[in-house]
């Protein structure tokens, strides 16, 4: 299968892509898993690969595509001696699936709208069907037939249907390696057919180490890298996402209004605003908002930890909830994303406010 158009909609600028990585970082446990459960010639059809976005799934997935593709006995004495399952990079078949030529590989994701110039946003019926229509003929290839769901939280209700009924009837020879960020979210009958494998986050030295051999991690100044690895939630993603958006600025913007909370710093809550709603920072808009969530997570944490009284902690779940209406609605409807900030760090500093005991008021 070819692409449509160059890149794919997760795609970040100068970084190598899942389907031609060749390297797997941190999540060793996973792949021992899949190495083991092909070499007893069992496998199951349909896998769960979860865990956070960023930590490794995609290219844990075309890691083990590549490897069955290259050996598809699994009794075979170079599957049943290997210790892991690495590819070399020049192999006929690890240069295939790099480009997305591989017969009796797909990879299903979100596809290139032509009309508007801009990958979908969910991941159509269309497309799923598309892709099960390769599990209807011969492998190609003469070996195993594999689909790789990059990520299942994207399909609608009518796409993950038509998942779930090949997944209930899988034809012999076949492989879905299903990636889902919230599997909770995905269908329970789907969840009921497939393995599950979930896969850690990242230690923030395997993030500072990978973030900082990257084009944006080389190009960092100062303390960059470090802070943006202890900022990545144990994603090596996030972390390059950091780096290119300014998103340690952006934590440390936040981090200057909320110090001073219950009071607002209206120098510094502008100073972010004007950091983060300006023509063109949609990315910067959307840490900001992510930082929120974090920000009022630890909240809950603290509090609970704490023991403060449940009225306080409803504080901060309303608080919540009203950021994410404020974000929502901002971007359903083009609102002004300045006005936004404005909004969001009212909210928490009004929370921050009801929170406080009578003597500390």
């Amino acid at each position: 299968m070819t692409d449509a158009v160059p890149g794919e909609a997760d795609a970040l600028d100068d970084i190598v892509l899942p389907r031609a990585q060749t390297e797997l970082i941190g999540q060793r446990e996973a792949e021992e898993d899949l190495l083991q459960s092909y070499k007893s010639g069992r496998i199951h059809h349909g896998w769960i690969l979860s865990g956070p976005r960023g930590i490794g799934k995609a290219t844990l997935a075309f890691r083990f595509a590549r490897f069955v593709l290259v050996h598809p006995d699994p009794k075979a004495p170079e599957v049943q001696n290997a210790h892991d399952l690495s590819i070399p990079e020049d192999h006929p078949v690890a240069r295939k699936v790099a480009v997305c030529s591989h017969a009796d590989l797909y990879h299903l994701r979100r596809p290139w709208n032509p009309k508007n110039k801009r990958f979908m946003t969910e991941l159509p019926v269309d497309e799923v069907r598309r892709a099960t229509s390769l599990f209807e003929t011969t492998a190609g290839e003469g070996g195993w037939r594999i689909c790789i769901v990059d990520a299942a939280d994207d399909m609608n209700q009518n796409a993950a249907n038509a998942l779930l009924k090949i997944l209930e009837e899988p034809p012999p020879r076949a492989l879905f390696l299903v990636l889902s960020h919230m599997p909770g979210r995905l269908l329970p009958t789907i969840r009921s057919r497939c393995r599950k494998l979930v896969l850690r986050s990242l230690g923030e030295a395997d993030i500072r180490e990978q973030a900082a051999a990257t084009p944006v991690g080389a190009a960092a100044k100062g303390d960059a890298v470090s802070r943006a690895a202890a900022l990545a939630r144990g994603s090596l993603r996030r972390a390059l996402v950091l780096l290119a958006s300014n998103g340690v600025e952006i934590w440390s913007g936040l981090e200057a209004v909320t110090r001073h909370f219950p009071a607002l710093d209206r120098r510094a809550v502008h100073a972010l605003a004007d950091r983060v709603s300006e023509r063109g920072a949609e990315e910067s808009y959307a840490l900001f908002v992510d930082f929120v969530r974090d920000w009022l997570s630890e909240q809950v944490r603290n509090g609970a930890a704490s023991g403060v009284a449940a009225g306080g902690l409803y504080g901060w779940s309303e608080a919540w909830e009203k950021v994410e209406r404020v974000a929502r609605e901002t971007d359903v409807f083009n609102l002004d994303r300045k006005q936004a900030v404005f909004d969001i760090l009212h909210t928490l500093a009004e929370a921050a406010r009801n929170s406080l005991s009578p003597q500390q008021t």
